[in-house]
């Protein structure tokens, strides 16, 4: 029995502002990523009003693949990838997001980058926002809580569109939209709609009216490709990590629900072209007045996404709290508890393959949508011993989240376009601005103080992929 479908895409993913560097190069803009400084696993990463002299921020060389992509792409080739999924950094295309003309030099940056792939035979996969906006259009806009953001989107989409029309069939709209539902987390409203909480404002509410500004923009993106290209694949990017209930006790199970449903919802929406009806009454009773027009849900309907690209790193177990509310929508970090039948990696995220196999039926029996895994991965301190990288636990990661991807292909009948494990190169994490997390097949001599030689090595999970991918997942 075949176990993956000729053609299936192995490959690799990155982002553009956590391993191109050249942030002032060729006319960028500042972008959102370069106001966020190095952090680590117990220190967050800062958000500064604007660049500061004298502060460390990681993204702005990261590991200039700006400077080494031609070198770093045959490297890519060697490794027999079929594509490689990065992104267009906004600020090489519109320097503050809202200029008349776009930046002919940022525009070729990406012609060369994409003629390289493709001289290799190696799909582009490209997302057009991922962590990334011009910082212009904070500051001076307010980020996603603006509704003229829709407008300096789709301006950059049509631009990019009609540009790499010959040369990009898959596309994403936006990376991890779905980040900031949790509200907790300051780095994912940040970086997936520019926003920084201000003192006394309904942070709940501006994260909805910036998350429906967003579906809006991702729906016209749609409509706007496939007029440009009908055979362009524009797809949305999640991240998923299912909830199980920490117990059979009913308010557990409903808790597991909820966290799915409120995590999930985009995906609902950008499938479905319609929201929830839980959510319409969870609006109703917080009393959000938001700005969703009529012209806007007709929008929605008529800009749904042709597959589902998500990330999958680990899942999650959650409990009921002792007063738990009657829609299930409270968010205390006690909500989450600890899995005992999983281990952790060196950064405390559980390992769980047979967990990507359940979001892969969950996704398919809910949206019947093809599917498409581009991260996957694990963030691991690397050791070089001797000039060489035996990351045997990376290997072990990999070939157990992809057995379970092809169970969920040949015995569940899960419509899967590719898997391309997240940052096939190290580069710079963007949770934590950190290089010493590393989870890449190719090491990169930097570390998180910014030493380093930046040369490239194969690790030891290098050749093993290369095996993969040539037999086609059929040699693990």
């Amino acid at each position: 029995m075949t176990k993956l479908p000729d053609g299936f895409l192995w490959g690799g993913a990155v982002a553009a502002h956590q391993l191109e560097g050249g942030w002032q190069a060729g006319g960028k803009g500042v972008s959102i990523a370069d106001v966020m400084t190095g952090g680590d696993n117990d220190t967050p990463r800062r958000i500064t009003n604007g660049v500061l002299p004298d502060t460390n921020y990681p993204n702005h060389d990261a590991i200039d693949f700006y400077g080494h992509y031609k070198e770093d792409v045959k490297l890519l080739a060697k490794l027999g990838l079929k594509c490689f999924r990065t992104s267009i950094a906004w600020t090489r295309i519109f320097p503050n997001g809202d200029e008349v003309e776009p930046n002919e030099a940022g525009l070729q940056f990406y012609d060369n980058l994409f003629d390289e792939l493709l001289k290799y035979h190696i799909q582009p996969i490209i997302t057009l926002s991922h962590f990334e906006m011009p910082y212009h259009l904070v500051s001076e806009y307010g980020g996603w809580r603006n509704r003229k953001m829709i407008d300096f989107f789709t301006k950059f989409a049509t631009v990019v569109f009609k540009r790499y029309k010959g040369k990009v069939k898959y596309w994403m709209t936006f990376n991890e939209i779905n980040n900031q539902s949790g509200l907790l987390n300051e780095w994912a409203l940040f970086t997936n709609s520019g926003i920084v909480a201000k003192p006394g404002e309904n942070i709940a509410r501006s994260m909805y009216q910036a998350s429906h500004y967003e579906l809006v923009a991702s729906a016209l993106a749609v409509q706007i490709g496939h007029n440009i290209n009908p055979n362009f694949q524009i797809g949305s990017m999640v991240a998923a990590g299912p909830s199980y209930p920490v117990s059979p006790a009913p308010q557990d199970v409903m808790k597991a629900e909820r966290s799915m449903q409120s995590t999930q919802w985009y995906t609902d929406v950008q499938c479905r072209g319609t929201y929830p009806a839980w959510l319409h009454r969870y609006f109703e009773r917080e009393h959000f007045g938001l700005d969703i027009t009529l012209a806007d849900l007709d929008v929605l309907r008529a800009g749904t996404v042709d597959y589902i690209g998500f990330s999958y790193y680990a899942s999650h177990a959650v409990k009921a709290a002792a007063d738990e509310p009657d829609d299930y929508m409270s968010r205390a970090p006690e909500n989450e508890v600890t899995n005992p039948t999983l281990s952790k990696s060196d950064w405390g995220w559980l390992i769980d393959p047979v967990g990507l196999r359940y979001i892969l039926n969950w996704f398919t029996d809910r949206y019947d949508k093809p599917l498409f895994i581009v991260e996957n991965g694990l963030g691991a301190f690397d050791r070089v011993e001797d000039g060489a990288i035996h990351d045997i636990y990376r290997i072990e990661y990999l070939r157990a989240h992809i057995e379970q991807m092809e169970l969920a292909v040949a015995i569940d009948g899960v419509d899967l376009i590719g898997y391309t494990p997240w940052g096939i190169i190290d580069l710079v994490s963007a949770g934590t601005g950190q290089m010493d997390k590393r989870y890449g097949m190719i090491y990169v001599d930097k570390d998180d103080n910014g030493e380093g030689d930046l040369s490239r090595r194969k690790k030891d999970s290098f050749n093993w992929f290369k095996t993969v991918i040539s037999t086609n997942g059929s040699k693990l």
